[in-house]
């Protein structure tokens, strides 16, 4: 139980104390409050344990007496207590065993742990359940953090503390420099094998984790935390395919670093490399950057924000110049709805490809020159401020440049060209040439079949989001037994990816629909996926639904009814809980799988990966109608926004470009059955 209340959800539970029971309704007038306010309010109190809702409907609201919620909060604390003693206990028993007999290979599956306490014991969990390593990936403030709760004692303690190998991928700084050396000290006196190294690259950029024995991993999903809900959210998952994926970045990342204590002595010393320094003014950073990039003889590499290609799109025909002296330019930038259109501009003249916008801005010029700018919040919209060149780093070292160049081909090689058309888009005129299966230029489908069934696509308005939100918290639930041949509702989450994988994926680009679905849906929760490939139809190229994977039962007639002239039709596949999971926290969508999934045919399968969704800009509520060759009518209502989209792939990480996904936070679909008319 979360003993902790904000101000509003105390003031909401003081109320609901001088009361008996209450309805939202009731609680919001007499409180003057919004009513989607103080549903959520209640919701959260609900879930920490302070309130109690009755079965009826309208449900009605009480609180639980402050004694019991005492007496909870005790219990819980020596619950814990107990489990630690527990998984001493049980950790010894297992050391005196020494079993020999090679474990059952446990089921792969996803962890969603929330709270502090609960990810802490689990990092315990994997120091007691180390052999031979534990690789990490943090910061300087989280091993602090990390010495103070005792791991590092825990680790001390551990029977096989002489084999086990200990790797801290660490960024220090002179502000935390006597943090780490700290550390150092005391791991030196507990006689660890204690390893740490400082990355080349700013470790902002990757996720924090922690691998064990690469057997096992958790890590933090790092979103934006929403200024209403601050909650701890880490994923644990056993799926060794991901597992090996992550080992493979943190070696890769390992082998690109510098010794940690070779990075202190040069902070310390203070003796930078020849031609290294940091401009702290922004003018005197831009002249010598400018200066530099006029005698640019052979190329320039950057790797720039959303602002800077508008920025470099206002010098165009400077960039023609340098085309026509034979100098290469290469860019990568977030390509977000804002500067496509600059994108599409510079793609004239230059090559542009897409990267998250967590990746620093940078460039190298002829090889020789590197500057790394660090990004300022000062005129942050303002493409014509020099702000961002404030504190820019300069080297022209020719080791250190090599390095940084090498990393950033490493990330263009794995960058995307960015489309000009958006995943709605494509989507929406892949929607309207949904044809019978058989009508693919596909080996499968050479037939071709006549009479193509096109499904409409009409935009219309709703008045505000909170018409969406009203029926998100609808606690109404539309049983489909109360009304087998009515409408069916969908209420929850949707996201949506495009994914252009790689050549030697040998692959077309895929699409993936991502839905969640709340207990008040017609067929209870569930997570789903619609799979589309980009295959060629007799109407051209267009996204093709070629699977759904779901983990309710009873929602699978419905999608094989409903996409039963298309591929997808003959592809519904039912998975277990633990092998399809979605999950949303503000404006961030985490999707993850660990079943393969066959595809249009053998040669296509979907391994195990995940993808982020990260929603930007504002919220747009919009709704459309969609009409399938099947009959069946979908009248869909949303409040979403684009977003940016992480294909995290078992062989390779890959970034989506901007424009190609969309998260939809608050989504209602309602699904009409075909129409049947009748005879007179």
């Amino acid at each position: 139980m979360n003993a902790r209340l904000t101000e509003k959800e105390a003031e909401v539970y003081i109320f609901l104390a001088k009361h008996e029971l209450l309805k939202v309704t009731e609680v919001a007038r007499l409180l003057r409050k919004d009513k989607s306010q103080i549903f959520r309010i209640l919701n959260i109190l609900q879930t920490k344990g302070y309130v109690e809702s009755t079965i009826e409907f309208p449900t009605r609201f009480k609180v639980v007496p402050l004694e019991r919620i005492l007496e909870s909060i005790v219990k819980n604390k020596r619950e814990e207590v107990a489990f630690i003693e527990e998984a001493k206990e049980d950790f010894l028993a297992y050391l005196r065993k020494k079993r020999q007999a090679e474990a059952e290979p446990s089921l792969e599956k996803f962890v969603i742990i929330k709270g502090k306490k609960n990810i802490d014991s689990r990092i315990i969990k994997l120091i007691l359940s180390s052999k031979y390593q534990l690789s990490t990936v943090s910061t300087v403030q989280d091993l602090a953090r990390a010495d103070n709760l005792g791991f590092f004692n825990t680790a001390f303690n551990h029977p096989l503390r002489t084999q086990i190998k200990y790797r801290f991928l660490t960024e220090i700084s002179k502000n935390n420099i006597s943090s780490i050396k700290k550390l150092l000290k005391k791991t030196t006196k507990l006689d660890l094998s204690f390893k740490a190294r400082n990355p080349d690259l700013r470790i902002s950029l990757f996720p924090r984790m922690i691998i064990r024995d690469d057997e096992e991993i958790l890590f933090l999903a790092m979103t934006k935390k929403d200024t209403t809900e601050k909650s701890d959210v880490c994923l644990w998952t056993n799926c060794k395919s991901l597992v090996q994926a992550f080992t493979s970045v943190f070696e890769d990342l390992w082998h690109n670093s510098t010794n940690i204590q070779e990075r202190i002595a040069e902070i310390e010393t203070g003796k930078q490399k020849p031609k290294t320094c940091i401009f702290r003014n922004e003018e005197t950073a831009k002249k010598t950057y400018d200066e530099i990039v006029e005698s640019v003889e052979n190329e320039i590499v950057s790797m720039t924000s959303s602002e800077g290609i508008i920025r470099f799109s206002k010098s165009i025909q400077i960039l023609k110049n340098w085309r026509k002296k034979g100098v290469t330019i290469r860019i990568m930038a977030p390509i977000i709805g804002e500067n496509l259109k600059a994108a599409e501009q510079l793609s004239e003249v230059c090559t542009i490809k897409h990267v998250p916008n967590n990746y620093f801005e940078s460039t190298i010029i002829d090889g020789k020159h590197f500057f790394q700018f660090k990004p300022s919040t000062k005129h942050h919209n303002d493409t014509n401020s020099t702000a961002h060149f404030e504190n820019t780093f300069y080297t022209n070292d020719c080791d250190y440049v090599e390095k940084m160049k090498n990393a950033i081909n490493d990330i263009w090689n794995n960058a995307s060209t960015p489309s000009v058309v958006t995943l709605e888009e494509a989507l929406k005129k892949s929607q309207k040439s949904i044809a019978p299966a058989s009508y693919y230029r596909n080996p499968c489908y050479l037939r071709k079949v006549s009479g193509m069934r096109i499904e409409k696509w009409a935009q219309k308005r709703i008045t505000t989001s909170k018409d969406v939100l009203n029926k998100i918290i609808d606690p109404t639930k539309f049983q489909i037994k109360n009304n087998p041949t009515g409408p069916l509702k969908l209420h929850g989450n949707m996201g949506s990816a495009a994914i252009h994988p790689p050549d030697y994926f040998n692959m077309p680009d895929i699409a993936i629909s991502f839905f969640h679905a709340e207990k008040q849906s017609s067929f209870g929760e569930e997570d789903s996926m619609l799979i589309y490939l980009w295959l060629e139809t007799q109407a051209g190229h267009s996204y093709v639904p070629v699977a759904y994977v779901g983990d309710n039962p009873d929602a699978q007639s419905l999608w094989k009814d409903m996409m039963a002239t298309t591929p997808a039709g003959q592809n519904i596949r039912l998975v277990k809980k633990d092998e399809v999971q979605i999950r949303t926290h503000g404006n961030t969508l985490f999707a993850g799988w660990t079943k393969k999934i066959p595809l249009l045919s053998s040669k296509h399968i979907l391994q195990p990966a995940c993808i982020l969704i990260e929603g930007y800009g504002q919220l747009k509520t919009d709704t459309y109608t969609m009409l399938y060759p099947s009959g069946h009518k979908i009248v869909v209502e949303r409040n979403g926004c684009e977003a940016f989209v992480t294909f995290f792939h078992p062989k390779s990480k890959y970034s989506g470009p901007g424009t190609d996904g969309f998260f939809a936070r608050d989504f209602v679909a309602t699904t009409y059955p075909p129409y049947t008319p009748k005879n007179n």
